[in-house]
């Protein structure tokens, strides 16, 4: 989903429809305040602190804020991190059960993908690909696994600070934690967004037997256009979360990552309503003028926010949980308390 060419007109066509990135940061907020809600009573306490579950809340727009430098490098590197066009690769023959769990190995997929098959993929055009991105189709499955790999390591050396660490370390370890939640619960919520896993993200491209909307400002109207004009926020939802269960992580006879697994199986499930999404628009189940009837919109978009909630929930969960303890870090705090304790004067 190559926005970075985009954003000129998509402005001006949908202008007061809402922000350009999947769900504006209401709806991103509302998938993280879901996801606290989601956690079991025995997850550690100190995320729903009130300051905590503030920024954990308040970091769910932190990567769409990256996107308003002029920076090429961060433009480059965090424009692809919010997407997957799934048909691009495969068109070329490659399933998502044939991805690499690695990114860069995937990248190379990619550019062995364009060099078999460069008829599967659309000319890359140079004055439209600034950023540098069209070459590639998106890495939205490996920063939301990159980012459980982190908050299980934070997980990991909290444990060692609290058995062996100062209270300042401690309340680092803690900080650090709920940074990674926040932040990471951006992509997740990404992933809810079917039209963060096509080609087809700001109208249907290409041959469209069904008619469905060309509108290229269809993307911004359901980040938040239409969720904003008809009020929706997670209050009426939370009495519909339920607790979480953690994500099986059983190993797989190709060596494949699980969880990798499991994002890419959750991402293929948004990507399966991408259809349905524009059958609602075509229906006019996304209008919200006077009489509109629109409550099939309304139970879709909060569907997806439960979903991506649940979701972000069930990593969050998992990396609690199966993070091992720090024993490198913890032998070296031993270490230094050990060398802080004043030896005994032999009498």
């Amino acid at each position: 989903m190559k926005l970075h060419h985009l954003l000129p007109l998509i402005v001006g066509l949908a202008a007061g429809a809402g922000s350009l990135n999947a769900w504006d940061y209401d709806g991103h907020r509302a998938v993280n305040e879901l996801a606290l809600a989601s956690l079991p009573k025995d997850f550690p306490a100190f995320v729903h602190a009130p300051a905590n579950a503030e920024r954990i809340a308040f970091l769910a727009g932190e990567p769409d804020r990256w996107r308003n430098v002029p920076d090429l490098p961060i433009k480059h590197f965090n424009g692809l991190d919010h997407y997957i066009d799934l048909e691009d690769m495969a068109a070329a023959g490659v399933k998502p059960a044939d991805m690499s769990d690695l990114r860069q190995v995937f990248a190379q997929q990619v550019a062995t993908a364009r060099q078999l098959h460069p008829d599967k993929f659309a000319p890359i055009d140079p004055n439209r690909n600034s950023d540098h991105t069209a070459e590639l189709v998106g890495f939205l499955p490996w920063a939301i696994t990159e980012y459980y790999g982190k908050l299980r390591a934070e997980f990991s050396y909290l444990k060692a600070f609290e058995d062996a660490g100062t209270p300042v370390e401690i309340e680092n370890a803690k900080a650090n934690i709920v940074y990674v939640m926040g932040v990471m619960g951006h992509y997740v919520g990404d992933g809810a967004q079917p039209l963060h896993t096509t080609k087809h993200h700001h109208g249907w491209v290409g041959d469209n037997p069904h008619g469905y909307t060309t509108w290229m400002g269809f993307h911004a109207w359901i980040d938040g256009g239409f969720s904003g004009k008809v009020g929706l926020t997670p209050t009426t939802l939370f009495p519909h979360v339920t607790p979480v269960a953690p994500l099986s992580l059983a190993p797989r006879a190709d060596g494949r990552d699980p969880v990798f697994d499991a994002v890419m199986d959750y991402l293929v499930a948004q990507h399966a309503l991408l259809e349905p999404l524009y059958a609602l628009e075509k229906a006019g189940k996304l209008k919200v003028e006077p009489g509109a009837h629109n409550a099939e919109g309304r139970a879709f978009i909060e569907g997806q926010w439960l979903k991506a909630g649940e979701m972000l929930g069930a990593i969050w969960l998992t990396a609690w949980r199966s993070s091992p303890p720090d024993t490198y870090l913890r032998a070296q705090l031993l270490k230094r308390q050990a060398a802080a304790v004043p030896a005994v004067a032999k009498p």
